[in-house]
Parts: structure tokens; C-alpha cells; sequence
């Protein structure tokens, strides 16, 4: 049972920092309470590489 709540609490926390980022970072705004928090965001979501599609018989999607 503690091991539920502990994996509960975790998902929370994630979902938590996702809806965060979505809100804040990801426009590029401040997080109001706690700035490191955006700034760490941020840094994060720069360090992860991104996959580039190519299509061939179309142009680029924007």
C-alpha cells in the first residue's frame, strides 16, 4: 500500500511540473513563485535533443 501512495505521489509531482512548464517556460513567461524553477525548466528543455522529419514529397510543416 505505502508503495501506491508513493508512486501516486510521484505522478502528481510530474504532472505538477508539466503543467508548470506548459504554463510558463514553454510561452516564455516567468514563474511567478519560484523563478529557478522556470530557469531550471528551461535549461532542461534545451538540453534535449529534438528529431527532425524530412519529407520527401511534401514541404515542411510548420
Amino acid at each position: 500500500m505505502l508503495v501506491v501512495v508513493i508512486a501516486m505521489l510521484v505522478v502528481l509531482a510530474v504532472a505538477g511540473l508539466v503543467v508548470v512548464y506548459v504554463a510558463y517556460p514553454h510561452r516564455g513567461e516567468e514563474v511567478p513563485a519560484v523563478p529557478w524553477l522556470g530557469e531550471a525548466m528551461g535549461r532542461a528543455a534545451e538540453a534535449v535533443p529534438l528529431l527532425e522529419l524530412e519529407y520527401e514529397d511534401s514541404e515542411p510543416r510548420l
